[in-house]
């Protein structure tokens, strides 16, 4: 192993540490895939529910699936923790995501973006929402492109990520 390996996995290792140890709040990032079965999306929810119990504040986006499933978690616990992110204006979200997006305390909307493709949009939201936290929580497959992109962009910026697959 190189030394410049051994400096990274040390200064990860370190980050890691210190963001476990971490006694106050923290800012997590929950993203995800929306096709996510019911069952992940209940064990979503839950977890996001402790998380902000324990004070965590979340930031996600208002897609179904995960992000929908930590946007529920969160709202039950503590709307005032929850922050989510749109990749486009509340206007473009599927009907069913509006209805719960509508109760959110603090939605942030990017109707600038409506011009770009889904895709598109959402790759800079989810690079929105990463500089915003301290820490990415992410639940995958191994070809959701752009959760994975999000992902190692989060990792190049120092920020501790927790990589979850469902295949």
């Amino acid at each position: 192993m190189s030394q410049s390996t051994d400096l990274i996995n040390v200064d990860t290792l370190a980050q890691e540490l210190a963001t476990i140890q971490q006694t106050g709040s923290k800012r997590i990032a929950l993203l995800g895939s929306r096709h996510v079965p019911i069952t992940h999306q209940n064990l979503i929810e839950m977890m996001t529910y402790a998380l902000v119990l324990s004070g965590n504040r979340m930031i996600t986006s208002g897609a179904t699936g995960t992000n929908s499933a930590a946007i529920r978690g969160a709202m039950r616990a503590d709307p005032n923790l929850l922050t989510v992110i749109l990749p486009q204006s509340l206007e473009r979200q599927p009907h069913e995501s509006r209805q719960q997006l509508e109760k959110v305390m603090h939605l942030v909307e990017n109707a600038s973006k409506d011009h770009m493709s889904l895709a598109e949009a959402s790759y800079l939201c989810n690079k929105e929402i990463v500089s915003r936290c301290q820490q990415l929580i992410c639940f995958a497959f191994h070809d959701s492109g752009i959760l994975l992109q999000t992902c190692k962009d989060a990792e190049e910026q120092r920020k501790v990520v927790t990589l979850f697959y469902f295949d």
